[in-house]
């Protein structure tokens, strides 16, 4: 029964990573001078490279837009609020103090040594700065991380639904996606024991988002002691991405690194784009074990060199100063999360379970489409509601939409007016199509 049930989710991930990279395969060539040159094709690697759906729907949502049709964005996940005045101010300080140079590859000392304060204060964990290494944006450190870790043929264990940047990332590295099924009976949370069935003698890495991206579900403290226990009994690391933790409505955040010997097979992925609305700013960092940390900051040396040095000094000030707009934001979202759930399940059709943190709901449209690429379109093109299907996050989201609350209020009321009406055009569609 292990080796069927793991082998059917490899089987559906393989069919799905199929569809996505097509046939072309990196042997493509471009026609020039009326023939093909072939030996101009890209590498390989490059057909195992995702995207991120969200930006393909704004790109689309923007083209209505500019052809006069008005869309409500509920598809990209950034919050709407203006970066803090203070972090702001402390970046032009640093521009005007000269922080426009080079900085160390793993971060400016002093940044670093915030991050890793911060750090310990909010996980109750020791952290040194040499644990630290500063990147422009979070995605490095999950690229830098999969990279430095995963071998060809290794396997990686990573949520599904989840963010489509992970199974990428894996793929590109020559690695064996396994993905981990987040279920709604579960409230989208890790089943440890269906976790347990996956890891075998090959599993390298162990992906944990919590708060999660889109489901907005939140591990409990025995979800997680229950996943370490299953890494102690093996031999992988962890990639804890820990980007959404101030966001998060009700109980605890939980990191893994909390529990006992954790902490030197775990590295953690954190930034400033979500809780301090910076999300242009490309600034994330990473915490691991030292001799880690100088493997990642090597790659920094070998791809972008360091992070922004008037950016590190905004960071500074963001750990260290008021956290007054920062908590604003929150309670804002939690009262646009309130909001749309409570439409959303006043919609026949519709069932939405209510998020833990994050900024997204997940609603079950099932009885609406249960191919749900359909009605999203259909929100989009006839509607003028920019959403996301689940299943830009995995084969597990089939039946789901992803829709970001990084908006007013308003704007949430007249996408659930919009959504109601088109649940109700598309389902009598449906009746006299059938």
């Amino acid at each position: 029964m292990k080796h069927f049930v793991r082998d059917e989710i490899l089987a559906v991930n393989e069919e799905s990573a199929g569809r996505r990279r097509g046939t072309g395969g990196g042997r493509r060539g471009f026609r020039s001078g009326g023939g093909i040159v072939d030996t101009l094709a890209l590498a390989e690697r490059m057909s195992r490279l995702g995207t991120e759906t969200a930006f393909e729907v704004l790109v689309k949502a923007r083209a209505m837009e500019a052809r006069g049709k008005h869309v409500v964005h509920l598809e990209i996940g950034e919050p709407d609020f203006d970066t803090p005045a203070h972090v702001k101010e402390a970046a032009m300080q640093a521009l005007r103090d000269g922080y426009t140079h080079y900085t160390p590859a793993a971060g400016l000392p002093q940044a670093r040594e915030a991050i890793a304060e911060e750090t310990e204060r909010a996980r109750g964990i020791p952290v040194e700065p040499a644990e630290v290494v500063i990147t422009p944006g979070a995605k490095p450190i999950m690229f830098f991380a999969i990279l430095a870790l995963v071998n060809p043929g290794d396997e990686v264990i990573y949520p599904n639904p989840g963010f489509p940047i992970y199974e990428s990332m894996i793929n590109f590295v020559g690695g064996i996606p396994v993905p981990l099924p987040l279920r709604e009976e579960r409230d989208f949370r890790v089943d440890p024991e269906e976790l347990r069935r996956l890891v075998t003698p090959r599993t390298k890495l162990l992906i944990l988002n919590s708060p999660h991206n889109p489901c907005g579900s939140a591990l409990t403290r025995q979800d997680v002691e229950a996943i370490a226990d299953i890494a102690l009994a093996h031999t992988f690391f962890i990639l804890s991405d820990e980007i959404y933790r101030r966001i998060l409505y009700e109980g605890e955040h939980v990191s893994i690194t909390a529990f006992p010997d954790m902490r030197e097979r775990t590295i953690i992925l954190d930034g400033f784009s979500k809780t301090y609305a910076m999300t242009g700013w490309r600034l994330g960092y990473g915490v691991m074990r030292p001799d880690l940390a100088d493997r990642i900051a090597q790659l920094m040396v070998n791809s972008n060199s360091c992070t922004a040095a008037f950016a590190q000094m905004a960071a500074v000030a963001a750990l260290r100063g008021p956290q007054d707009e920062a908590e604003a934001m929150v309670a804002e979202f939690r009262r646009r999360r309130d909001v749309i759930v409570a439409g959303l399940n006043r919609i026949e059709g519709i069932t939405c379970r209510m998020p833990q943190g994050a900024f997204y709901v997940f609603p079950n449209v099932k009885a609406v489409d249960r191919v749900v690429k359909r009605f999203a379109d259909y929100l989009l093109d006839e509607a003028g509601v920019a959403g996301l299907a689940g299943t830009a996050f995995g084969v597990h989201g089939e039946g789901y939409l992803r829709f970001s609350y990084a908006n007013s209020i308003e704007n949430i009321q007249e996408a659930l007016r919009r959504i109601e009406k088109a649940v109700q055009e598309y389902r009598a569609r449906v009746s006299m199509s059938s």
